[in-house]
């Protein structure tokens, strides 16, 4: 546990930015042409995304399908260079590092991925899939190495004798358990849980929360938590961004945002959100949005959600783009019309 104390001395710092994300875009382009391919036009997949992300706090990143969730999360990595902008990782900016500090630097920043059959390498065994990090950054060999996966897997609910196996060998909570050993291996301080349980049956989901959170608490671990069930992220986060076309359009604390979501958007997501009191569900009021939301190869001028929004006034929200501001202490929202 020495390893542990030494990666997280500053561990003390709890609550202080670990992660800060200023402006952050992704944009895919778009080309035309079989031979002279030219560039006319580019998929915004993440769009001028600024946020805080404190140590020690797990912050949920929730949203439709094809928001942009997904692409955030790997860019905050750089598993996808960043068209624009800046992420500063406990004070290094990383953009700024050579490849080979940037490599280094991944030891403290991890993710786990959503898909535990497409995620592992079907060739490799499980002590191979655990123990490359390992291997790579230099933190064991030989024995050490093996008893240190074996450690890993029981750390995360796995039988140790399981290091001889390959993937295919395992159920997909399995899976995932082994995504998760592997994210944990190289102590990391941030880790990025890319709708880790969304391709795993109801029954096994609550079990690897609980195990996120023990490990959370155990290793003093810091997380992005993307999902689209919102159910999941108010059980799991501390604070909650609510995406919407690349655009971060409200950020709150958990309670605050469930219980007083400011959004037009926040609010007809948690108005989907079933009730498990059929009095209460009888009574209170559906938001139904309509139509679907623009393409992010060619969004809409304004504020993003106004071709969506049941309040839209016409000369404003389809002219001029919504400040972010701290409509109450707190909780910042991106809306003209939010009070």
């Amino acid at each position: 546990m020495s390893e542990r104390i030494e990666a997280n001395g500053k561990a003390n710092g709890k609550g202080k930015p670990l992660v800060e994300i200023k402006n952050l875009k992704k944009y895919f382009p778009i080309h035309q042409g079989l031979l002279f391919q030219r560039q006319v036009g580019a998929v915004k997949a993440v769009d001028g995304v600024s946020l805080t992300i404190r140590r020690g706090e797990t912050l949920g990143l929730v949203g439709e399908s094809g928001c942009g969730k997904s692409t955030t999360g790997r860019t905050i990595l750089h598993l996808q260079r960043p068209t624009d902008g800046e992420v500063v990782f406990d004070g290094q900016p990383l953009g700024k590092l050579a490849p080979n500090d940037l490599r280094r630097m991944r030891r403290h920043f991890q993710m786990i991925f959503q898909d535990p059959y497409a995620s592992l390498n079907p060739r490799m065994t499980v002590g191979d899939i655990v123990g490359e990090p390992l291997q790579v950054h230099g933190l064991a060999k030989g024995r050490a190495l093996t008893e240190r996966v074996q450690e890993l897997l029981r750390t995360v609910g796995l039988d140790p004798y399981f290091v001889s196996r390959y993937p295919h060998e395992f159920s997909g909570g399995q899976r995932q358990r082994i995504g998760i050993a592997r994210a944990i291996a190289v102590h990391p301080d941030f880790i990025v849980c890319d709708e880790p349980i969304s391709a795993l049956d109801v029954s096994i989901r609550a079990q690897i929360l609980n195990l996120l959170e023990a490990l959370q608490q155990q290793f003093n671990l810091t997380y992005l938590f993307i999902a689209h069930d919102l159910a999941v992220v108010r059980h799991i986060s501390d604070r909650v961004a609510v995406m919407y076309l690349g655009k971060i359009v409200e950020l709150a604390d958990r309670d605050a945002l469930y219980e007083n979501p400011k959004h037009p958007y926040t609010k007809a997501l948690l108005s989907a959100v079933p009730i498990p009191s059929p009095k209460v569900e009888r009574k209170r009021e559906r938001i139904i949005l309509t139509g679907d939301a623009p393409s992010p190869a060619n969004p809409p001028a304004g504020c993003p959600f106004h071709t969506r929004c049941p309040i839209m006034q016409k000369g404003l929200c389809n002219v001029q783009v919504p400040e972010w501001r701290e409509i109450v202490p707190g909780q910042w929202v991106s809306c003209h019309l939010a009070t």
